[in-house]
């Protein structure tokens, strides 16, 4: 069997902007929420059996603590911020199984999510659902990998290695020298996207750099001025490398087991009438059926 692990904010974003506003008649925005569950169902009606979606209850997490520059969902509109919940209680009707995060953030739910499904003998291949770069850190060989639904673009290790010039391993100290403007910090002073791929691909990890750019093996333009930077912010690089690592002790379950779809929740007519995607709940009821008979 195969694991499909779903960034459901990413989900809600995609469309939010993709999508024409509806409106219901009691005055709630739902589009976007019509539209990614639609999107999850439709994994379903492909062939997906086992999966979850990872969503941001609350969009503050740990990291606000760590670094006051994060970001902290002040500037999001609020007809998207609004949809948050409904969808958490849509998919919840549909039977899919949610992960709601509150200390933690969806990608945290994504990286623990994926490390049980890796370490699970019976799983062939773990699909990340997002194009988030943050979860390339997760990535291993061919057996865990993200997969951008929206340009139906798998990547693999060798994937990773190509896009950024680093292995997954290293992508969080990629991120921390880089920077991350989605997430609201800034990495470090004249260190780019070439030079942290070139110095981390013979590095590895930050702590590794030599500080002094007399003690590099590699021919990195800049290297006096990109080691001074890291000497003199070190400390923040390390921070902000924290703060790019997901952390794979969200709580997201026991098993893979308890993933598999098996039909909508008999409040499915009710919670998708709402949002006026009665169609959403008789295509549950015909996959739950052609389940059952198959």
């Amino acid at each position: 069997m195969d694991v499909h692990l779903v960034d459901g904010t990413y989900e809600l974003f995609r469309y939010f902007y993709a999508l024409p506003s509806h409106v219901t008649a009691g005055g709630r925005e739902v589009a976007a929420v019509r539209g990614a569950a639609g999107s999850v169902l439709s994994m379903i009606e492909d062939g997906a059996t086992h999966l979850a979606v990872a969503t941001d209850h609350v969009v503050e997490s740990f990291r606000n603590d760590l670094w006051p520059g994060y970001k902290d969902g002040s500037d999001m509109d609020p007809a998207i911020l609004s949809q948050f919940d409904l969808l958490e209680q849509v998919l919840t009707a549909l039977g899919v199984v949610v992960w709601p995060m509150v200390e933690f953030e969806a990608d945290d739910a994504l990286a623990a999510g994926a490390a049980l499904a890796a370490a699970d003998p019976r799983v062939g291949t773990v699909f990340i659902c997002t194009p988030d770069k943050d979860l390339a850190q997760c990535v291993e060989d061919r057996r865990v990998v993200q997969f951008d639904r929206r340009k139906g673009r798998v990547v693999d290790q060798a994937g990773v290695r190509e896009k950024f010039g680093v292995e997954p391993e290293s992508i969080a100290d990629w991120l921390a020298l880089v920077g991350d403007a989605a997430d609201g910090f800034p990495g470090l002073p004249g260190w780019g996207a070439k030079s942290a791929a070139t110095v981390l691909a013979r590095y590895v990890h930050i702590e590794e750099i030599p500080l002094d750019a007399a003690d590099w093996d590699i021919a990195v333009r800049g290297a006096a001025r990109l080691a001074g930077t890291l000497a003199e912010n070190l400390d923040r690089a390390l921070l902000f490398r924290r703060v790019a690592t997901v952390d794979r002790s969200a709580p997201v379950g026991s098993s893979v087991d308890e993933l598999v779809w098996t039909g909508p929740d008999p409040s499915a007519t009710e919670v998708l009438n709402s949002i006026d995607a009665p169609r959403l709940a008789e295509r549950a009821r015909a996959l739950a059926g052609h389940h059952r008979r198959g």
